[in-house]
């Protein structure tokens, strides 16, 4: 029997997570969103299993009625959504899945998962998610550890403006990313760092990147690895010069204000341009203490845009939404926990590799 599930959140990412979960039919999907015209390109789409239903996202009392009866609840809203719809899952004691690079945000999420009957799982997209999964791997094969870098980039493959840089994704989240405090381990502990700090360059099948402190990226693996680790770090990757003509916007034009984010954003979605032309970049460099001597081991993939369904997700697309779905085949055939908070780093490698949705981490 197909398992009830509801998504929250028709945009881009809602779009791909559609293509992925459709067609499996082992899903019966509804989806919900404010904006009619993102239902109509649902409806218009075909997905396989789907139906449509507008509804306030912002109201929780009508999110819960909305979620009651689907086993799976997925958040593709934005951030400041999340706290509204866990509490809604958590009433309607539904799996609930989201997204979010938010700290603040998964906090609440976590008080939430606090003897619940249902499963809480938090952050499953690309970065945080599969980062953690994969950083966690390879520090587990170590006796001891020193340092863990991980490095995530989603960039265009064909970069042609100042910024080198286009939107592939939420640009709420983007700013986010770019303004708020970063987590990370400095020698045993736990700080708070700033946003776009620590610049450093490097150089991966002999093209140039830059990679800076970002919000949020670690997820949970600051806990799960603190009194493990000297040092642990999550930077996000550009092509060189990006960051300073952001840090210009963000610092110097002060538009990183939390009030005067909107204008950033509007900035940005005038002038910055979608692509689906895009490369996402995964780096994890691990060093530590294996066989009586101090190793390095590195993990580095690229995954491209490509066609899924007849349809074709860019690479940012394809990686977060299978993560998610990833997340959401592991609990509902119980390999994961059912209950409760469920940290990324909680699933093998393996285990995530095999699944039918993250084998396109692994093609």
């Amino acid at each position: 029997m197909a398992t009830k599930l509801i998504l929250l959140g028709a945009g881009k990412i809602g779009d791909a997570i559609l293509n992925l979960l459709s067609h499996t039919g082992d899903y019966q999907i509804t989806v919900a969103d404010r904006d009619p015209e993102r239902l109509k390109y649902v409806e218009q789409a075909g997905f396989p299993n789907t139906r449509i239903v507008q509804a306030d996202l912002g109201d929780k009392a009508a999110v819960t009625e909305l979620i009651r009866g689907h086993k799976v609840t997925m958040s593709a809203c934005p951030y400041f959504l999340t706290p509204i719809i866990a509490g809604a899952a958590r009433e309607a004691n539904s799996h609930y899945f989201d997204l979010t690079e938010d700290v603040e945000s998964t906090r609440i999420v976590k008080q939430l998962a606090e003897g619940a009957d249902c499963a809480f799982v938090p952050q499953c997209g690309l970065a945080p998610g599969f980062i953690s999964i994969v950083a966690n791997d390879v520090a587990k094969r170590f006796e001891t550890l020193r340092d863990v870098s991980m490095r995530v980039g989603a960039l265009p493959t064909f970069p042609n403006n100042a910024l080198k840089y286009n939107l592939t994704w939420s640009t709420d989240g983007l700013i986010n990313e770019y303004c708020n405090p970063c987590e990370a381990i400095v020698d045993g502990e736990l700080r708070e760092t700033a946003a776009l700090e620590e610049i450093e360059h490097f150089s991966l099948d002999g093209i140039d990147y830059e990679a800076f402190n970002t919000s949020g990226g670690l997820g949970t693996l600051c806990e799960s690895l603190q009194g493990k680790v000297q040092n642990l770090n999550y930077k996000t990757v550009r092509y060189p010069g990006h960051r300073d003509i952001v840090k210009v916007l963000i610092r110097d034009l002060q538009l990183g204000k939390l009030e005067r984010r909107p204008i950033l954003k509007e900035v940005m979605e005038t002038a910055i341009p979608m692509t689906k032309q895009d490369v996402v970049l995964v780096f994890v460099s691990v060093v530590g203490m294996r066989d009586g001597r101090l190793e390095q081991e590195s993990y580095a993939k690229k995954i491209y845009a490509q066609q899924v369904n007849g349809q074709l997700l860019s690479a940012i697309q394809l990686t977060t939404a299978s993560g998610i779905c990833s997340m959401v085949d592991l609990v509902v055939t119980g390999k994961l926990p059912q209950h409760g908070l469920v940290r990324q780093e909680q699933t093998d490698l393996s285990d995530f590799l095999g699944n039918r949705f993250g084998q396109y981490y692994a093609a």
